[in-house]
């Protein structure tokens, strides 16, 4: 009943005011995000790629089922590119691959979805921003917390003043991730092992990394501040702003490493605390990433006042608290749309979307510093009016820029 339902919906839509759609990455998020839309009327997916034959059977499937005709499949994201009846793409492969997937996705004329954090490092962040400003395309960011009911109404508490003036922000996240011991193994025949790897270094396959576990690996992801950080320090900066211009951090000084899982081969530190300052208006903000969170959720952020009142948020709910510890009203906010449907409204409108690209780089990039600080052992500074790292501390990490692999190239945009 519900697929005939599904068919009924989409024969009212004409083909003109469908948004065509193109996924890059399947079997993980970019799966789950096409999930999310496959009922939309106004949406349809004509073309699936992912490096591995593998890991597209199951979405291959469900598009099929939905529309009644099995997609195009591809390899290479770039000769699915090449369609002009593709409007859109949604970018799920790993953080070492958004920055050429999205740029040459706008070079060809797409509007994009790309997964969080947005690159794999700072250059890439502000040359992405840069190339969806140039090419005019309208890019959302997987940051979904955004148009979620309990931070949207925290952010906008936040915002109204209410509370006084906000002088220490904390967001935090527990790290309990083990990625267990693999070795490497047979490339499988489905995969294209050296397009996955792309412009980073090469490294043996071990088929773990190439699934659940590259964000823990410093090639490939951004470990658990790009992961989880980008979320909770999005919100949490999206309070202290006045609108998708965010406010950025002067300086940075990270703490941490493997602490927590000696044994585990993952590189990204497991345990973290980070301390950002700001200037106008002048306040600290703190990341941590540790073991154990039994006073509070296992994510979250506070925004604390200089009397000591007290708003938190995470995930399913919010609260806030006076100075005296009294449990004060939390007025929930009205999210119109979800973070899906806002990036359909806004393909069609040509507005940016709540999560835009240049907003969302200025949180990848926060996150980049956290990280570029604890790879240089030293605190790292920020000036907004360049957009770049002052001085040289932080610049001959990961998290600032890379060399590509071979033949892959980096095209640079002005942010």
């Amino acid at each position: 009943m519900g697929k005939q339902q599904n068919s009924t919906r989409r024969k009212r839509v004409p083909a003109s005011e469908r948004v065509v759609i193109g996924l890059i990455g399947c079997g993980g998020h970019g799966s789950w995000n096409m999930r999310k839309m496959l009922d939309m009327p106004e949406v349809e997916f004509a073309a699936l790629c992912d490096v591995d034959d593998a890991r597209m059977t199951n979405d291959i499937k469900q598009v099929t089922e939905t529309y009644g005709k099995a997609p195009s499949v591809y390899k290479d994201y770039r000769k699915m590119l090449e369609r002009k009846d593709i409007d859109s793409v949604i970018i799920g492969t790993p953080d070492h691959w958004h920055a050429l997937n999205l740029i040459h996705a706008v070079e060809a004329g797409k509007d994009a979805w790309c997964e969080k954090p947005i690159s794999h490092n700072i250059v890439e962040a502000k040359s992405m921003a840069g190339a969806a400003k140039h090419y005019n395309k309208i890019v959302q960011v997987g940051t979904w917390q955004r148009s979620e009911v309990e931070f949207c109404s925290a952010v906008e508490y936040v915002r109204s003043g209410k509370m006084g003036r906000i002088v220490e922000v904390r967001t935090y996240h527990m790290d309990d991730q083990l990625t267990g011991r693999h070795s490497p193994k047979p490339v499988p025949e489905s995969l294209d092992y050296d397009m996955w790897v792309g412009p980073a270094k090469y490294t043996p396959y071990v088929p773990e990394w190439t699934r659940a576990y590259w964000r823990y690996f410093f090639e490939y992801g951004c470990g658990m501040v790009g992961d989880w950080g980008v979320h909770m320090m999005d919100n949490a900066l999206l309070a202290m702003s006045k609108d998708q211009d965010l406010p950025m951090p002067v300086e940075c000084m990270s703490y941490g490493g493997k602490l927590g899982y000696l044994d585990d081969p993952r590189e990204w530190a497991d345990t973290i605390h980070t301390i950002f300052k700001f200037e106008n208006p002048d306040f600290i903000m703190t990341w941590d990433t540790g073991r154990e969170h039994i006073s509070r959720p296992d994510n979250g952020m506070d925004w604390i006042t200089a009397d000591g009142a007290m708003c938190q948020a995470w995930r399913g709910g919010w609260k806030v608290r006076s100075a005296s510890g009294k449990k004060m009203p939390a007025p929930e906010v009205p999210v119109p749309t979800d973070h899906w449907q806002n990036w359909i409204d806004c393909i069609k409108s040509r507005e940016q979307p709540r999560s835009s690209l240049r907003s969302m780089a200025q949180t990848s990039i926060v996150c980049h510093l956290a990280n570029a600080s604890l790879l240089a052992g030293q605190p790292v500074r920020w000036r907004k009016e360049s957009m770049d790292i002052v001085g040289s501390a932080g610049k001959d990490t990961l998290s600032y820029t890379r060399e590509y692999r071979k033949p892959w190239q980096l095209p640079i945009y002005p942010w």
